[in-house]
């Protein structure tokens, strides 16, 4: 008899994904990463293909950061992203990407002290129904060689 593959929430939420994100080089259409360092509050989008390099800051509301994904302050596509059905999949980065995978790929999936507020507990309900597992399992495949 087959073990069931386990997955375990370690209850991560977006905030643990979103500092680095994979995103569409505005320059050249590549991958390229956005970084926010909230502390110094800055962002930074940063291509290896093309040199791109774009420097702003989160302070963008007086006396206050905005705590957003690093995408989000270059308004820049996702690269992790595909269509699934009626709905968009995506991840923020590799680490994101392999998180989903688990759960995704998990045929038993356990959760302890859930707080509401965790990544998984967020999903849209496609991510959670095991008819989607093959299918979201095919894309995570394509996204991780794209």
């Amino acid at each position: 008899m087959n073990q069931p593959n386990r997955f375990q929430d370690e209850n991560l939420t977006r905030y643990d994904f979103y500092k680095e994100v994979l995103v569409v080089c505005t320059s050249c259409a590549k991958k390229a990463m956005a970084t926010v360092n909230f502390e110094t509050k800055t962002a930074r989008l940063l291509c290896v293909h093309c040199g791109y390099n774009k420097e702003t800051t989160t302070a963008l509301i007086p006396k206050g950061t905005i705590t957003m994904s690093a995408n989000w302050y270059f308004v820049v596509e996702l690269w992790l992203k595909s269509p699934f059905k009626n709905d968009v999949f995506w991840a923020y980065n590799d680490k994101h990407l392999d998180y989903l995978e688990r759960y995704i790929g998990a045929t038993l999936r356990e959760n302890k002290d859930r707080t509401h507020f965790t990544l998984l507990e967020k999903l849209p309900k496609f991510y959670h129904e095991a008819k989607n597992r093959e299918g979201l399992l095919k894309i995570i495949e394509k996204l991780k060689s794209k």
